[in-house]
């Protein structure tokens, strides 16, 4: 017996057909994969790792919010997540939607990585439980709203049409269980984190298609990306980039929506736009381990260049103050960068500082620029290329420089 929603809303099928996926899909897909593979495998020190998690759970959260109308910015997120925020009244609703994101996003991080939970199956309850939760103590507008129940009357979003009510609880089940047939995403065992990717991405823009509650679809489906990138290996950090994409190209995020069931191969449209947003953000967070990995191997070759004596400690204390700036350190500051610094040349002339600063570029350690110095740090980075070595984004963080978009096409 024919469906509803099979004469209204014939796209959704609950298939993936790749035959038509360009080159540039499958280069983005394999490099998502990639890097996250790379992100996974660095090791960083606990509190940068701590820091790198809460700065893209920032991110995301204040992302998928921000997509569907809060107004809160980023540093107010941040401080809803770290501690508490003021805010008037009138205003309260918008920290419950940030904190009921960040429930949710912490519950499925502990779900996945718990060790006594091996069953990474969806159901129609854990849906219906991701959107109770985004919804939680959120005023509705609408008295017939229940967070977590299925609607039974039909929705516009925008100038999209939802999937017929009578159909919704059909169309989740279908969804759930082409989430959980292994084969659906399978793309080898060796490619288990790309194929979770292609997973992530479909269970979003299926639950935006059949759009099956009267409110907080769009988070719920994010929430889902979220758990699927999790479980498929990414590391968390990256599970919130998606989202974070999204809101940082709004208009394109939405006009691929209505590309996704309007054209035919929509759905690669989409997916090419999600992945390459994904691979750009991914980049971006390897810039920031890098930078990390560069000051730990610096702080340590610092240290192995110098003996015991008192000159050469207070040498070294000299160089790793300089070292913590990002911008070259005028001379007249040197002293002031630390207390225990400034005590180490309390009863020294100026020549003992210049003579030391000396001392410190002699040894390669130390550039001099004029009125100011910087830490040679260029010289620990390995396997430079030969050519256009100005153009590594690192290199370009580490000198203050922000890297140009069409410089690193070049990279």
């Amino acid at each position: 017996m024919t469906k509803k929603y099979e004469e209204t809303h014939p796209w959704i099928t609950f298939n993936l057909d790749l035959r038509m996926a360009s080159h540039r899909f499958w280069m983005l897909l394999g490099e998502a994969q990639s890097k996250c593979r790379h992100i996974s495998g660095v090791p960083l020190r606990p509190e940068q790792a701590r820091e790198l998690h809460h700065i893209y759970l920032t991110k995301g959260v204040r992302a998928t919010t921000a997509i569907e109308g809060n107004t809160l910015s980023e540093p107010e997120v941040k401080k809803i997540i770290e501690s508490d925020l003021k805010l008037p009244p009138s205003k309260q609703y918008l920290k419950q939607e940030i904190r009921n994101i960040v429930e949710a996003c912490n519950a499925i991080a502990e779900r996945v990585g718990s060790s006594l939970s091996s069953d990474d199956t969806i159901t129609l309850k854990d849906i219906l439980d991701f959107n109770q939760k985004v919804l939680k103590d959120i005023p509705e507008n609408v008295e017939a709203t229940i967070p977590g129940s299925i609607r039974d009357f039909p929705v516009v979003a925008g100038s999209y049409r939802g999937a017929p009510a009578e159909d919704c609880q059909l169309l989740l089940k279908r969804f759930c269980s082409w989430m959980n047939e292994p084969s659906s995403f399978d793309l080898g065992e060796n490619n288990r984190l790309a194929s979770g990717i292609l997973k992530a991405i479909m269970a979003h823009l299926y639950l935006v298609w059949i759009h099956p509650f009267h409110d907080g679809n769009g988070r719920t489906a994010r929430l889902l990306e979220f758990r699927f990138l999790l479980e498929a290996g990414a590391p968390s950090p990256a599970g919130q980039l998606l989202s974070n994409h999204y809101n940082e190209t709004r208009e394109e995020y939405y006009r691929h929506l209505e590309i996704s069931w309007r054209k035919k191969n929509g759905v690669l449209d989409f997916m090419e736009y999600a992945l390459q947003g994904f691979v750009d953000q991914l980049e971006e967070q390897i810039i920031r381990i890098r930078l990390d990995q560069i000051e730990v191997a610096w702080e340590n070759y610092v240290h192995i260049q110098f003996g015991e004596t008192k000159t050469e400690r207070r040498r070294k204390k000299l160089m790793l103050a300089i070292s913590a700036e990002k911008d070259p350190v005028p001379r007249n500051r040197i002293l002031s960068l630390d207390t225990d610094l400034a005590v180490q040349y309390l009863n020294k002339t100026t020549k003992t500082l210049s003579r030391d600063l000396r001392d410190l570029e002699k040894r390669e350690l130390l550039v001099i620029e004029k009125d100011a110095v910087r830490a040679n740090t260029d010289r620990i980075i390995a396997f430079l290329p030969i050519l256009k070595p100005a153009i590594i984004p690192e290199l370009l963080v580490l000198k203050g420089k922000k890297p140009d978009p069409e410089e690193r096409k070049e990279l």
